[in-house]
């Protein structure tokens, strides 16, 4: 058996399940239901989400009209009533901090919402015992219907670093957090839905870096020293 990617494009032979991409959510000019850009921190920009707009100000806590990797952390909530991991929090903020603030304004905030909503759908579909998280054999499924077919070794390599082990947090909810996102609670068992995220945004880009090396798309390349370390810094 051959592994490697299966095709040029991202997702490719998944048609409706394959992972959402970031383009066309947030940025400046009108985001996903015509959202303008985030007005002042006393009221909602015009045509705004009324319940999107308040989960926006109560996760901006310093009442500045934008939202930082720490704010957004708090506002992110695993099923399991567990925060976002951070690397996975600071993925989503490069990838919809379209000006490089390092924060994101109330449209931005809109389409990293509606692009983790997304992926929601995603997640459940692949969870097919409803535990919550993502097992082995689940995260192998949703990998091979979205293009990539890899080995087992690698497989393991990506439960080990992207799973989480442990109970979850005691105590409830935390006070200020969104809904939770898909999970039934309990201990994880896994990788847990941000994980889950990371994981394969971080698949698509390590391929996508290295399709842009593989000229004839064969699986092979030759690189040198500098062209390696730069592909590797490049990557999240």
């Amino acid at each position: 058996m051959s592994y490697g990617y299966g095709g040029d494009s991202y997702g490719g032979g998944y048609g409706s399940r394959a992972p959402p991409p970031p383009g066309g959510h947030g940025g400046h000019g009108g985001g996903p239901g015509g959202f303008a850009m985030g007005g002042p921190p006393g009221g909602p920009p015009p045509g705004a989400d009324p319940t999107l707009w308040n989960w926006f100000t109560a996760v901006d806590l310093d009442r500045s009209g934008m939202i930082s990797a720490s704010e957004l952390q708090r506002a992110l909530i695993n099923g399991d009533w567990s925060p976002f991991d951070l690397d996975t929090v600071k993925l989503l903020m490069n990838i919809f901090d379209t000006d490089r603030s390092g924060t994101i304004g109330f449209n931005e905030f809109s389409g990293l919402w509606k692009y983790i909503k997304d992926w929601q759908g995603v997640f459940r579909h692949f969870d097919r015992d409803n535990s919550g998280s993502i097992d082995g054999g689940e995260l192998s499924e949703a990998l091979r219907q979205f293009g990539y077919n890899l080995s087992p070794q690698l497989l393991v390599l990506l439960e080990r670093k992207y799973g989480l082990k442990g109970s979850a947090p005691a105590g409830g909810p935390p006070g200020r957090g969104m809904p939770p996102f898909p999970g039934q609670g309990g201990a994880p068992q896994g990788i847990t839905f941000d994980r889950f995220v990371r994981a394969c945004v971080v698949i698509k880009q390590i391929t996508e870096s290295f399709q842009r090396l593989d000229n004839d798309r064969d699986g092979w390349v030759q690189i040198n020293y500098d062209q390696f370390m730069q592909t590797v810094l490049e990557l999240p």
